[in-house]
């Protein structure tokens, strides 16, 4: 017998264990919670008549009809709507008109003002807000020099009128990217007929250039109104010592800032918001959906030849970058001067207040330093695990059979459709309907778990695109050879999906580290983080300590996108 012969036969390998199926099902579980979890409660409250968590209550419409007969409320509506159209009005001419400027004419260093416009992309509004106040509101530097000089000053941000100025600055970034994307993949061939048919650059912008950019306008308009109907920083800081109130400050002073609050009031205006915003998140999809009968742009890769400005080269330029010095320079800029000085005034000299003390009693205080601590946890800790959860989603969508994709990614989009500070009641609601959830209550978890929920969408826009680019033929060569669909996954595509996974943290980071209209509702007392601190010390009129902690806000976000930039070549926005 030969030795072959002789050997004995080795045992079967055992069958491999299934993991596919409880790893799908397990996460679609899980973001399936994280979505419904928060808004639940919030449609439940609204027809009780008691709080959610009172041991009985019963199920009612009455809290409908008692909205909509509370005293100033139709005044609420209007001033939301209001201001959510002037906002809009505002981001889509601004926002426009930079995309053509600084994407298809030859306007001086229209590259590096392209960078300094997308700056209020990264900020938080609450940060601009203050920016503002610090350079245009009664007390600001600008309104000072300009009593100093020529007497009244001719503007004010306590009005609609004013706080659509800031929102709509705010966001012309959006309307910008959209715009830009839009003019920069037309046809030339078109632009150059209208040329030779004797159309001078003007001409050929209106009738040839706006009419195509139709759609990425009016998609990006109703993005801007539906942030607009979110606003709540703004309409806080500049509305409420006015008298104006929007919906977003009616659920704030209802709500968290009422020492008795109005749960069935509260939620029944939120549900309201909720609805009117999943409406336009709906619309915005009709319209993205129906937006390729607008495309003109055909198989050659063929580059749009810039518009040549003539002699309105340098006096457009000018207008660019005083646009960009008030609107985005001047605000940061004192911002950041005014944490570096006792008080700021153009008729004292600036070498007799400058100061530290504002940064020193930052970290001297633990209430302070401690928010600043948070806000570095939550956003590093609670980036990494949204973006693995992000990731995972992903893959799960895009590159396997599960049955319910489909539906899962519907889900993971669908946080688009909850503003935060519905969110924020809606998290609140939920953690004081389970009792076993208590420990997390008081503890900056929550709001991980809340800022993971909100900015779902926004890390599955970051890492998709770059999925749906990597060949399925690499997914097959991988199950030729054995491998499992978890075993694909992990060795062939979230290596190749690193650099699209850097930029979803970083995303993911800086929207944690800045969001503060879900954290209001949210945070207890050791579980502060920057933006609820940012509020208080402003209701408290600390100035000063206001300045330094928005400064240390966009010094961290300044290095975070620099670097990613710069390292990893990675462009944070569309």
């Amino acid at each position: 017998m030969s030795l072959a012969m002789s050997r004995p036969e080795a045992p079967p390998a055992p069958p491999a264990i299934p993991r596919a199926a409880p790893i799908q099902y397990g996460t679609a579980l899980l973001v399936l919670v994280l979505v419904a979890g928060p808004l639940l409660p919030v449609l439940l409250q609204s027809v009780l008549d008691g709080a959610l968590y009172d041991a009985e209550y019963n199920l009612t419409l009455a809290n409908f009809a008692r909205l909509a007969r509370t005293e100033g409320f139709g005044l609420v509506l209007l001033n939301t709507v209001v201001l959510a159209a002037l906002t809009t009005l505002v981001a889509q001419f601004v926002g426009t008109l930079a995309a053509i400027l600084f994407g298809r004419t030859d306007l001086p260093l229209a590259r590096l003002m392209s960078e300094f416009f997308l700056w209020p992309l990264y900020l938080s509004a609450l940060v601009l807000s203050f920016g503002w106040y610090a350079v245009y509101g009664p007390a600001g530097y600008l309104t000072m020099l300009w009593q100093s000089v020529l007497g009244e000053a001719p503007w004010t941000l306590y009005s609609l009128a004013g706080m659509a100025v800031i929102a709509g600055v705010s966001q012309a970034p959006l309307a910008y990217i959209y715009c830009l994307s839009s003019a920069s993949i037309t046809d030339p061939s078109l632009e150059e007929a209208a040329r030779v048919s004797g159309a001078g650059t003007f001409r050929t912008l209106w009738r040839i250039t706006l009419p195509l950019m139709k759609p990425a306008i009016a998609y990006s308009a109703v993005l801007n109104f539906t942030v607009g109907l979110e606003l709540l920083s703004i309409p806080l800081i500049f509305g409420d010592p006015a008298g104006i109130t929007v919906l977003t400050t009616f659920l704030f002073n209802n709500g968290i800032s009422s020492p008795r609050p109005d749960h069935g009031l509260v939620a029944t205006a939120a549900a309201l918001m909720l609805a009117v915003v999943c409406f336009l998140v709906w619309l915005q999809g009709r319209m993205l959906g129906n937006t390729r009968r607008f495309i003109t742009l055909g198989g050659k890769a063929t580059r749009p030849r810039p518009f040549r400005l003539g002699g309105l080269r340098w006096p457009l330029f000018i207008l660019a970058a005083l646009y960009i010095l008030a609107t985005v320079i001047a605000p940061i800029g004192v911002l950041v001067l005014r944490a570096f000085t006792a008080f700021l005034s153009p008729m004292i000299p600036l070498s007799e207040v400058l100061t530290t003390g504002n940064f020193v009693q930052i970290f001297e205080y633990p209430v302070y330093s401690r928010a600043v601590w948070n806000s570095f946890v939550v956003s590093l800790v609670g980036g990494a695990i949204a973006t693995a959860l992000i990731g995972l989603v992903a893959i799960i969508v895009h590159r396997s059979e599960f049955r319910f994709r489909g539906a899962l990614q519907y889900l993971a989009l669908f946080p688009r459709a909850v503003p935060g500070v519905v969110a924020g009641i809606g998290f609140f609601y939920a953690f004081a309907l389970l009792p076993g959830l208590g420990f997390l209550r008081n503890s900056i978890w929550i709001l991980v778990i809340a800022f993971t929920m909100r900015f779902i969408p926004a890390g599955i826009g970051a890492v998709a695109p770059m999925l749906l680019q990597v060949s399925h033929d690499l997914d097959r060569a991988a199950r030729v050879q054995g491998a499992d669909w978890w075993t694909t996954s992990r060795r062939i595509l979230l290596p190749l999906m690193r650099p699209a996974l850097v930029g979803c943290f970083t995303i993911l980071f800086i929207s944690f580290f800045k969001e503060y209209s879900t954290a209001i509702f949210l945070f207890a007392p050791g579980s502060e983080v920057i933006g609820t601190t940012l509020l208080q010390l402003w209701v408290q009129g600390e100035v000063g300590l206001v300045a330094a902690l928005a400064t240390i806000q966009v010094a961290v976000i300044a290095v975070c996108v620099a670097a990613v930039r710069g390292i990893f070549g990675v462009k944070l926005h569309g």
